[in-house]
């Protein structure tokens, strides 16, 4: 109930004058057809009166003869049929060049542009990334080719430090085969001359009698040494360097030490050398090397 009262309220109004639009109308059409129906038998009533009349002349006129129909003319023979004109060409409709849009046209122009250097950037980007492509290809390269230098230095490396040591290893065999020849020798000789031997009980050298070196071995041993000594600093005093020097039987330097400095590091260096360079003492007049000697040199001797 309140719902429908609720429309009600906001209906809109009622037209005014409504009753009486239609009553109006009513009246106008019933005339109408009033007017239509005595219209109609109006029309109807008409009678139609018809009338004849004679014409009476003054003076007397003789009739003209009557007319005769012409005889037919021949059939003309029949024509031949005349070609049909050919239809004239329709005219072509005046196409009226289509009106351009200027915002649409510049539109389509702008983006005609945008592609054109979107395309253009996709070029570039192509070209760098093969100009990258290359360069990581040539560092590749330049990286394989220094590896393979790498591997043919080390194996010439390798090699070389092999043919070194294989000569080293040959030089001391060959040390040793000769240590060993002359310890076979000595035994031999020791064998020889056990019988002759003037040693104690207690004795364990191989000489058939205790004897150390010559009194001029040592001055010997310093000359062979002293020509490869190169100095060639001034030097203070006659500063002198004491070198322990252990050798092989048949004379060759195995080992030197520098047992007390002369106090000029120079000088004890170019000593050190020296005797490097020796590489091998003079036998003593029994023909024996001492396997350690001590040797004193003095700057000024």
């Amino acid at each position: 109930m309140n719902a429908a009262a609720n429309r009600l309220e906001f209906a809109p109004p009622g037209t005014p004058g409504l009753l009486r639009g239609l009553l109006l109308a009513a009246l106008v059409h019933v005339l109408l057809v009033g007017a239509l129906t005595w219209g109609v038998r109006w029309k109807r009533e008409v009678q139609i009166v018809s009338a004849e009349a004679e014409l009476w002349a003054t003076v007397p006129v003789e009739a003209a003869p009557r007319l005769q129909k012409p005889p037919p003319e021949p059939t003309p023979p029949p024509e031949a049929p005349k070609p049909l004109p050919k239809p004239a060409p329709a005219p072509q409709p005046v196409v009226e060049p289509p009106k351009v849009d200027i915002t649409l046209e510049q539109e389509k122009r702008r983006i005609l542009k945008q592609k054109q250097l979107d395309l253009e950037k996709q070029e570039e980007k192509l070209r760098l990334t093969r100009q990258q492509q290359d360069k990581l290809k040539l560092e590749k390269q330049q990286a394989e080719k220094l590896k393979l230098e790498k591997l043919k230095a080390d194996k010439l490396k390798k090699e070389l430090a092999d043919k070194t040591k294989q000569a080293q290893d040959k030089k001391l065999l060959e040390a040793q085969a000769r240590q060993l020849e002359a310890q076979r020798e000595k035994n031999l000789q020791r064998l020889a001359g056990l019988a002759g031997a003037s040693g104690g009980t207690t004795a364990t050298g191989p000489a058939l009698k205790s004897a150390g070196p010559s009194a001029s071995y040592a001055g010997r041993i310093r000359a062979r040494i002293k020509p490869n000594i190169v100095f060639t600093d001034d030097i203070v005093g006659n500063p002198s360097a004491d070198v322990e020097v252990r050798t092989a039987p048949d004379g060759t330097i195995v080992a030197r030490k520098l047992i007390k400095s002369s106090g000029d590091k120079a000088w004890d260096d170019a000593v050190l050398k020296a005797i490097d360079k020796t590489e091998v003492l003079p036998r003593d007049t029994d023909g024996r090397v001492p396997p350690v000697l001590e040797i004193n040199f003095r700057a000024k001797d």
